[in-house]
């Protein structure tokens, strides 16, 4: 019986060990943590977004350039497919309002434990506090609890993520040994993360920690309806990592982005400037912005914040402001905090089996490939997907 050895315990690895044993493979899995699947407990601790319900050209799209890469091993395991996985291991799951879809129990835990008791009966096996250390010759070099080791397999997957939340396990630490194999990487940067703002002290010690809702955020992406989280450093939450690659872009040829704010979708600019035309100049700029506009709390800073006293004594330039507020970031915040990282071993390194080109007998998983998306099941569909596409490749090259 051929031997695969998995280096990585993620989502992508271990579907690729469900799929190799359920083929009839012997299958172990090298995890440098303690347990499995750390960083999808994490995903999971505000309810785990699996999958996305929308359709298929569309959900595609949410990968941007790696999407004609990704496409065909998602379409073999679309988000139907994955709400199927997830519901023989007993997870119901329901489609949220926003298309998203998600646990019934809004846990990883009761999935992740599920999963494993499968993986523990088709036979694979887990051997945690394994780090990859590099390579030995023809074998893998492991630091253990019990000591160095070196493993040798027929076929060996790596599945070991990008560069953020390294605390849970993905650390990177892999790039300089497959560049030395003259493997092509794209440097990894952060991927869905938040960004620095210069907040004025007052406005920083007032408002961190608080909510910006019902607003509509715009990029050279796209308008993107949603909220988010001022921060003491700025501004974080799933409307900004929707935008993150955009404005992660930006900031590496300028000092700084705007990010456009409309805080009242609802109204038009022309019904903003009769209704704020129509209060009494000496009042207060807060009455005049509530009873204007409806506009108080946070939104009302951001205001203050991004504008002059002239723009705040102006109907027409304050209505601007309301439909259109640029709000500046300066800095994306370290790989270290991003949810997920944009870079790693570059499509044109790998083959239609997910098998390093140079390195024949080594297949790549998951994220730490180069490709990125928002958050909304994508990154958890794509690395399941990857995992299972690796499995196939892994079969079809010990079956030559």
């Amino acid at each position: 019986m051929e031997r695969v050895a998995i280096i990585g315990g993620g989502p992508a690895g271990l579907m690729a060990a469900e799929a190799l044993t359920s083929s009839g493979y012997d299958v172990t899995v090298y995890e440098a943590m303690p347990t499995v699947g750390r960083k999808f407990l994490l995903a999971g601790k505000s309810g785990l977004n699996i999958t996305h319900s929308e359709d298929s050209d569309r959900f595609l799209s949410r990968f941007g350039a790696a999407s004609g890469r990704l496409g065909p091993v998602i379409e073999a395991f679309p988000a139907a497919e994955v709400r199927a996985w997830a519901q023989a291991l007993g997870t119901e799951t329901f489609v949220g309002s926003s298309g998203r879809v998600f646990p019934v129990a809004m846990k990883a835990s009761p999935l992740l434990r599920a999963w494993l008791r499968r993986l523990e009966g088709q036979g694979v096996k887990i051997l945690t506090r394994h780090r990859w250390a590099g390579f030995a010759g023809n074998g893998y070099l492991f630091q253990t609890p019990h000591g160095e080791k070196v493993v040798e397999a027929d076929a060996v997957l790596l599945a070991l993520g990008g560069a953020s939340w390294p605390r849970l396990g993905s650390d990177a630490a892999w790039v300089p040994w497959l560049r030395e194999r003259g493997i092509e990487i794209a440097d990894l940067r952060p991927a869905n993360c938040g960004f620095d703002v210069d907040w004025s002290e007052p406005f920083r010690a007032r408002f961190a920690g608080v909510p910006v809702k019902s607003v509509v955020a715009t990029t050279e992406a796209r308008a993107i309806p949603g909220e988010f989280v001022i921060s003491r450093h700025g501004i974080e939450g799933s409307l900004i990592y929707a935008h993150a690659a955009s404005l992660r872009d930006r900031l590496e040829n300028s000092s700084s982005a705007d990010l456009m704010l409309d805080l009242m979708p609802g109204r038009t600019l022309a019904r903003l400037v009769q209704d704020l035309a129509k209060q009494d100049g000496k009042a207060s700029f807060s009455n005049r912005l509530r009873k204007g506009a409806g506009i108080d709390g946070v939104k009302a800073a951001l205001l203050r914040e991004f504008s002059t006293d002239a723009d705040r004594h102006n109907p027409q330039r304050l209505a601007g402001l309301i439909k259109h507020l640029p709000l500046p970031v300066v800095r994306r915040r370290p790989i270290a905090e991003a949810i997920s990282s944009d870079g790693g071993v570059r499509w044109s390194a790998i083959d239609d089996s997910y098998m390093l080109k140079a390195l024949p007998g080594l297949f790549v998983a998951g994220e730490m490939i180069d490709w990125e998306a928002p958050t909304g099941g994508y990154l958890l569909t794509a690395c399941f997907a990857t995992g299972r596409a690796a499995a196939a490749g892994v079969e079809r090259w010990l079956a030559r």
